[in-house]
């Protein structure tokens, strides 16, 4: 969504059970839903514990679904999720993605917009899970430092990229709010 600035800030979010589940997850996890990787070239660096995801074919009607990843983090993801709502959107929207996304040490994300029209009408959220100094995202030609432990929202109608210079992989937890129509 177009938020008029290149990201916000929301601060502190009580993310630790989330980020504890996360970091627990064992390698297959990361590789057992590859849909966004072959869906869109500039993931092709990243790998997905996909929570939730909306089938967005016949926009705007999205059936979202409950993927493998649920199972295993929902108890935990649903909390953080459900603080940042209640804190900064108005209530009677729903969630249409949640994933955790992994970018390789020394991967990237190539510079683009999110172009489907389900982006340009859900907030698109960000905690950072793991990251490190040597991380550049990139967000209309602005760079943009995310800490561990905040909550942020990205305008992802505005050009981005992210680049992993660090030895260490990235993660991040990504969910999708449609606020109500």
């Amino acid at each position: 969504m177009d938020i008029d600035v290149p990201i916000r800030c929301f601060g502190q979010v009580a993310m630790q059970d989330l980020a504890a589940a996360i970091l627990a997850q064992d390698e297959a996890a990361w590789d057992e839903n590859t849909q966004r990787q072959r869906d869109y070239e500039v993931h092709e660096q990243t790998r997905s514990i996909v929570l939730l995801f909306a089938d967005v074919e016949a926009w705007p009607e999205a059936k979202v679904d409950r993927k493998q990843g649920w199972d295993r983090l929902g108890v935990v993801a649903e909390p953080v999720m459900q603080e940042i709502l209640g804190r900064h959107y108005p209530p009677g929207g729903r969630i249409i993605r949640a994933m955790a996304a992994k970018l390789l040490a020394g991967g990237r994300i190539l510079p683009h917009r999110d172009t489907h029209p389900s982006f340009a009408a859900g907030h698109r959220i960000h905690v950072p899970i793991t990251t490190n100094p040597r991380v550049r995202f990139t967000i209309d030609g602005r760079p943009c430092r995310m800490e561990v432990g905040q909550a942020y929202e990205i305008n992802n109608q505005k050009m981005h990229s992210v680049m992993n210079g660090g030895t260490g992989d990235r993660i991040t937890f990504i969910f999708d709010y449609l606020p109500p129509a």
